[in-house]
């Protein structure tokens, strides 16, 4: 069964964000987007809300009150947030971090593209395979760092 995407994006940059939320609307997928702008509002959000949790969620790394990895962390080990798939999308990566994300829980790490049909095609194909793999227990043996 299809349903519509909800998908969560937590960027403190608000260009980004608008060109994220336009990337997602010209995809042919049925989603709506939500956006934080640092890491107290997203745990804000996700753990005092009433709505169903998120599709997916794109974090970055570098955001005010609360970085990406700590909310990544508390993501991943509250049992009641601990099934998002979250997706880094982030400007800059090393091999430490990316390894060490990959440890706290992150399902891919991937550079922000600066052109907007990359960015256009990354979403399609993480939410693509959201869906392909949404029957499955879990969904990170979908989606996870040696993905295609």
């Amino acid at each position: 069964m299809y349903t519509k995407q909800v998908v969560l994006l937590a960027d403190d940059d608000e260009d980004d964000c608008l060109f994220f939320k336009q990337a997602l609307q010209s995809l042919s997928i049925a989603s709506s987007l939500i956006t934080v702008r640092d890491g107290e509002q997203l745990m804000h959000l996700l753990t005092t809300s009433t709505a169903p949790l998120p599709s997916v969620l794109f974090l970055d790394i570098n955001m005010p009150r609360r970085s990406g990895f700590e909310c990544l962390a508390d993501i991943k080990q509250n049992p009641n947030l601990s099934r998002i798939p979250v997706i880094i999308l982030s400007t800059f990566f090393d091999q430490h971090v990316t390894d060490r994300l990959f440890q706290i829980g992150a399902l891919e790490c991937l550079q922000k593209p600066t052109d907007f049909n990359q960015l256009k095609e990354l979403i399609g194909q993480v939410l693509s395979r959201l869906v392909q793999c949404s029957d499955l227990p879990a969904p990170d043996v979908c989606v996870g760092p040696d993905s295609p």
